[in-house]
């Protein structure tokens, strides 16, 4: 609990319309997508800029009060949950798109900006940002930071990561630093962009982001390949990549999936193939169209039962609007969803495909999967219910055997949706015990006291106030 005089303090710096602590407000930010996880804040704060994020960060290094940066709420690990209660930071009024530089090809961004909103802005200028998370309609360019998030054009263009040239960081004690820029060469020291990349609001807030741009593709065409056999969908990808074409998009539903994305898009889709594959290709028309060819040979000579082209705009963005909404559609069935992703190499889809329906079926638990299968990022989804202990007490199990199956076969427990405390107990299959010592070393180093979403990524021995229904 805050004592009156932190809150004072608080309202002193942002201003009593920007402090929330009534009970409703708490309850709105004691959770995130993330099923299973509740735990309240002391007091949720909206600061409107940089400073007065730093005046927060030292206020509560001095009184040692857990602190968890927020955007929408939009992640799928815990990664937002004020497991130590504490000051909840909004990036709501840090919502500006600052400067688009079209000589250096680059944007400057606050946190709290839309990803779409992002997207668009530069689009109309003839530029291209294209991670493109499934959330990307509410979630924020700083929670994309945080996470590290991917898309479904991440097979062709890479994840935020490689889009982010430089930050803006506002350090555990309070202090402002600036990483990287609008360089394209820069090796002055470590690479500090990155280190804040992906890591979850444990080292420090994002006040601002450079991103990178790239001219916008001429063209884009979107297939759909049939399959009445998932191995022969999953053989697929590995023959497209070997044959060193590089969609822009090459994703994977299974027929469970289907059903529900089209019962609630109603959009098209066959339900009645085992599998699909979704394939996007993007650029010069005339590259596109080679490609194109090339790839519904290949989805054939792999034992495509159908494979059909979109013929209008309208078309193709109806089938891509369908896929992204695979994780609502799937929300619908049962009280509960619980959607992972683990990740292999693109060579092992096929093997990951057919070990998690041996696994769901081992478990008596109901998975779909769908996901970015051209870069072997799955995400298989559990449907159940939370309140079923002995039920859920399967599904813990299956999950775990998945990422023990990824990590046996090349893979991670987290291509795209980060540890969080979700995933807090399978980090060790991945980093190892010394991996994670190094990170722990990290975190000392930067945040002394712990305050910064602490409970995150790993545990914190020295912290017993975490209140999780899990």
């Amino acid at each position: 609990m805050l004592s009156e005089q932190v809150k004072n303090k608080l309202i002193t710096i942002v201003g009593t319309e920007n402090v929330q602590d009534s009970k409703a407000s708490l309850l709105a930010y004691s959770y995130d997508a993330t099923p299973g996880f509740q735990s309240f804040p002391d007091i949720v704060v909206s600061p409107k800029n940089k400073q007065e994020i730093s005046e927060i960060v030292k206020l509560c290094n001095e009184y040692q009060i857990p602190i968890v940066p927020r955007g929408s709420g939009s992640n799928l690990s815990a990664g937002t949950t004020p497991l130590h209660g504490g000051v909840v930071l909004l990036m709501k009024h840090l919502n500006n798109i600052i400067e688009i530089d079209e000589e250096n090809l680059t944007v400057r961004t606050q946190p709290g900006v839309i990803t779409q909103d992002l997207i668009q802005a530069v689009e109309v200028k003839g530029f291209f940002y294209p991670p493109d998370p499934s959330s990307m309609k509410i979630s924020q360019i700083g929670g994309n930071i945080s996470e590290n998030s991917g898309g479904l054009r991440g097979l062709k263009y890479g994840v935020t990561r490689d889009y982010v040239m430089g930050l803006e960081v506002v350090l555990p004690n309070g202090e402002i630093i600036r990483t990287g820029g609008k360089l394209a060469k820069d090796v002055a020291g470590y690479d500090l962009t990155r280190l804040f990349i992906g890591a979850e609001g444990t080292l420090g807030i994002v006040t601002e982001a450079t991103l990178k741009l790239i001219p916008k593709p001429e063209t884009k065409k979107t297939m759909l390949a049939l399959y009445q056999d998932i191995d022969a969908a999953a053989r697929t990808v590995s023959a497209i990549i070997a044959n060193r074409i590089i969609p822009a998009t090459l994703e994977f539903l299974d027929q469970p999936t289907l059903k529900a994305v089209e019962d609630f898009a109603q959009v098209g889709l066959p339900t009645d193939v085992k599998a699909i594959l979704l394939i996007e290709q993007d650029g010069n028309e005339s590259v596109v169209n080679a490609d194109m060819d090339k790839i519904a040979a290949i989805c054939n000579q792999n034992k495509a039962v159908r494979v059909t082209i979109a013929e209008t705009k309208e078309e193709a963005e109806a089938l891509t609007s369908a896929r992204r909404a695979a994780l609502s559609a799937l929300a619908r069935l049962r009280p509960t969803t619980i959607l992972e992703d683990a990740t292999v190499p693109r060579s092992e889809i096929a093997n990951m495909v057919k070990a998690i329906e041996e696994i769901a079926e081992r478990n008596q638990v109901n998975i779909c999967t769908f996901g970015h299968a051209g870069d072997g990022n799955l995400h298989p989804t559990c449907l159940t219910d939370i309140r079923d202990k002995e039920e859920m007490a399967r599904v813990e199990k299956a999950f775990e055997e998945i990422f023990k199956k990824a990590i046996e076969l090349g893979g991670t427990i987290t291509g795209e949706h980060g540890v969080g405390a979700m995933k807090l107990p399978y980090l060790h299959l991945k980093a190892g015990e010394a991996g994670i010592e190094v990170m722990r070393g990290i975190k000392q180093a930067l945040d002394p006291n712990q305050i910064m979403n602490p409970g995150k990524i790993f545990s914190l021995s020295d912290r017993n106030r975490v209140v999780v229904q899990k």
